[in-house]
């Protein structure tokens, strides 16, 4: 608001007071004036609050009324001491033939996903799982793998939703520190299964699909069983409430092995709730597409929970395909698809197609949408709505972005003082990652457009603001602090950099760990990578920070996919010297034939890191650039030339 606009406001006020005073006497004409002149003051000193609270007044009423609304439902669940099973078996009977997920053209309605349901439950009720017991489950998207952890959760089993893609240790790392008591896999995971069986004896294989004749000894025929099986609801001695475990979510696991998440009822209420309601989802006509894994907590709790408390649809892909997205969206009437960021950099990198905008699509909801595609993407396939979400399986830092501002990962509403905010950014160390305190021993908040962690204030006995943790109690206590803001308050640690603007708004900027410093400058890889990403055609690249002797900081380094040798650096060096700061651009490139990845397209950066720039050590091919010149292979008389110090950084 600048200086007009304030006196415009100060003529507004006056006119008032000069109003009332024709009405009123001298003594109330003297009060008026007074109360004028008390107000001027205010007014200026605090011009700027109200103006932020009068323009994002619109975007923070309609925040409310749905926060409003999902709090609403939330704390009925908590009364009915409901559970997500409670609530499918009541919409299977109310509306039996409604499709609940529909996977290649075969539909499968709330009775077929009931009935399967129960079919688990009776044969692993009949096999003695009681309450609190764990089961693996590992299987690509399909109804049958809601279906299986619906039906164990009817006896309160826990079932642990494993990573399909893993692979002998970190396979029998899942298993072991969740203390599966049985691993139920599909016939195509049954390799990975056996390769690993001398490591989990005492743990029961139950196979579903392939040939019945072909199972390894010892492996129980879950089609066999699920055949003979009872359709009726089980009756339990110990039914399972809001509060109890439902499921174990693994962490992507990109800095190490998996931490298995504690997934209550209670949290995959609130999830689906909040997904609902804050996205203005409607029950009765839309339709949602799920490419996304079902092991993880976008595809597995965004993408089924609608369906099974709300009864919107879900549309399941075995994988995500760029030329199946909009054809699908397309042939089954999506109204709502999710992405994950990477996904949309696959599709925007796509030639142009009719289907591009045939689609019926009104919104889309995701993670890691780069604020570099985000434009472009929209204005290409003519999306209405991008709901841009940013969370994680074990934490309490959830956010959401309801009104296409590009770029921010959601926000906090300027009406409500900080103080009520659950969330917030602190300061920390940059090379510690350890929270900075005042004098006062308090945690000190980050300044507007400040970097800093975001952290999410627990509240023990409220859903939204709960931890619940991992499987590994000391894990858990790793993520959390005390006397935050005041005594003895706890916070969860994101372990990720985010700025917020005087709006509110949060920007994702980086993971702890990932941020690194050169020439007295932080650098966040996730801004450098879309930079990369972009002025490379697209490309998959991953940037990270590597050591040179003699050097402080960390120098920059990226991986860059170009498995054909396609790459102009001459073009690269000019398009990131417009796009970055000198501090920021990559000094190091490795041109590598692909990236390794976790199954929701994040980048493994880990060994990249460990094998550095060193010609002798890596197959790749690795360039570096001094200055302002074009990229030169290192040779490993180049190589000895950076370590020594005698060439330029």
């Amino acid at each position: 608001m600048d200086v007009r606009s304030v006196l415009l406001v100060l003529a507004i006020v006056a006119l008032m007071a000069a109003g009332v005073a024709m009405r009123l006497g001298a003594f109330a004409r003297i009060a008026q004036l007074c109360l004028a002149a008390a107000l001027v003051p205010l007014i200026y000193s605090y011009h700027r609050r109200i103006y932020i609270i009068l323009r994002t007044l619109p975007r923070d009423i309609k925040f409310l009324y749905r926060y409003v609304n999902a709090d609403l439902e939330t704390r009925g669940y908590v009364r009915n001491n409901t559970t997500v099973t409670k609530i499918f078996a009541e919409r299977a009977r109310l509306y039996p033939n409604k499709p609940c997920f529909i996977l290649e053209g075969r539909i499968w309605t709330n009775a077929d996903v009931d009935q399967y349901s129960n079919r688990i439950a009776s044969v692993f009720q009949n096999a003695g799982y009681v309450k609190g017991d764990v089961v693996g489950l590992m299987m690509p998207n399909r109804p049958e793998f809601v279906a299986t952890w619906l039906g164990l959760g009817k006896l309160g089993v826990v079932t642990a939703l494993v990573n399909t893609n893993l692979r002998m240790q970190p396979l029998i790392h899942c298993f072991n520190i969740t203390k599966v008591k049985s691993i139920i896999y599909a016939s195509e995971l049954a390799t990975a299964v056996d390769e690993i069986a001398d490591q989990i004896q005492g743990v029961d294989r139950y196979q579903v699909g392939g040939n019945p004749n072909e199972l390894s000894v010892g492996v129980k025929n879950l089609d066999q069983l699920l055949s003979e099986a009872g359709t009726s609801q089980p009756v339990v001695n110990e039914e399972p409430g809001y509060r109890d475990n439902l499921l174990y979510i693994y962490t992507s696991g990109t800095t190490g092995l998996p931490k298995a998440a504690l997934m209550p009822n209670s949290r995959y209420l609130l999830v689906m709730v909040a997904t609902y309601h804050m996205l203005g989802l409607r029950a009765n006509s839309d339709i949602m597409y799920n490419p996304l894994p079902l092991y993880h907590m976008a595809g597995g709790l965004v993408g089924t929970g609608c369906a099974l408390v709300k009864g919107i649809p879900s549309i399941l892909r075995t994988k995500f395909s760029v030329s199946a997205y909009w054809t699908d969206c397309i042939k089954y009437n999506c109204t709502v698809a999710q992405y994950i960021g990477e996904m949309c950099r696959y599709l925007l990198s796509a030639p142009p197609r009719p289907e591009d905008t045939a689609h019926p699509v009104r919104l889309m909801v995701g993670n890691g949408m780069r604020p570099q595609l985000w434009q472009d993407f929209v204005n290409r396939f003519k999306i209405e709505q991008v709901n841009e979400v940013y969370g994680s399986s074990e934490g309490n830092t959830n956010i959401v972005n309801v009104d296409n501002t590009v770029g921010a990962v959601g926000f906090v509403p300027s009406i409500l003082p900080k103080s009520l905010h659950p969330v917030a950014i602190i300061r920390v160390n940059p090379e510690t990652c350890e929270p900075i305190r005042g004098a006062d021993g308090f945690c000190i908040r980050a300044e507007t457009n400040e970097p800093g962690m975001l952290i999410g204030l627990i509240k023990q006995g409220n859903a939204s603001r709960e931890f619940n943790g991992y499987s590994d109690k000391e894990a858990s206590k790793k993520k959390t602090i005390e006397n935050v803001f005041t005594k003895g308050d706890k916070a969860f640690l994101s372990g990720d950099i985010l700025s917020q603007d005087e709006y509110g708004y949060f920007y994702f900027k980086d993971r702890t760990g990932d941020t690194f410093r050169w020439k007295g400058e932080n650098v966040a890889t996730a801004e450098v990578e879309g930079v990369v990403s972009n002025v490379a055609g697209h490309r998959d690249a991953t940037v990270y920070g590597v050591p040179v002797p003699g050097m402080e900081g960390k120098a920059g380094m990226a991986a860059i996919v170009d498995p054909d040798s396609l790459l102009d650096f001459k073009a690269l060096a000019e398009g990131l010297d417009k796009a970055l700061p000198s501090y920021a651009r990559p000094i190091f490139l490795r041109i590598v034939k692909e990236l390794e990845m976790t199954g929701t397209f994040k980048l493994k950066k880990i060994n990249l890191q460990k094998e550095g720039f060193d010609p002798n050590k890596i197959q790749d091919k690795v360039y570096f650039r001094s200055g302002n010149k074009e990229y030169v292979e290192v040779t490993p008389e180049l190589y000895e030339e950076i370590i020594s110090g005698s060439a330029k950084l």
